[in-house]
């Protein structure tokens, strides 16, 4: 996944040491758990320089672990909005549309990650799993 790597490095990358040192603070706290934490520095960054998409990205994360799914989906929304091709936002968005049981919706999302990523872990299986969902059991 080297190039999975390198575009992460690339989109995490603001052009702002202060939007940069802030959502480094951001990804700290995300990684101990701290989820408000976490979305405060991400809104502080998005307050800061609002064209970096990886920080609205990185709070929609944290919205979706303090399982608030509603500012979780704006941010996905504004990312893909700025970066159609945000696998990672895609993937997020597939994973709430499942949680609140849009399967149709789900498959979707994570039909359009698989495509732009084939070869990132679990979507293959998310698109399999809702498709039987959908059609229900083979005769």
């Amino acid at each position: 996944m080297r190039i999975e790597r390198q575009i992460q490095r690339e989109w995490s990358r603001s052009g702002s040491a202060v939007a940069d040192y802030l959502f480094q603070r951001g990804q700290e706290a995300l990684r101990a758990g701290q989820t408000d934490a976490a979305i405060a520095h991400f809104s502080a960054v998005i307050d800061h320089a609002p064209e970096f998409v990886e920080a609205w990205n990185a709070r929609a994360t944290a919205w979706f672990m303090a399982n608030r799914l509603g500012p979780s989906m704006a941010d996905l929304e504004e990312v893909l909005t700025r970066n159609p091709q945000h696998f990672g936002a895609l993937a997020g968005l597939g994973a709430i549309l499942e949680q609140v049981e849009r399967p149709e919706a789900a498959r979707e999302a994570y039909a359009a990650a698989l495509a732009l990523h084939p070869h990132r872990p679990g979507l293959r299986q998310a698109v399999e799993r809702l498709e039987r969902a959908l059609t229900g059991p083979a005769l």
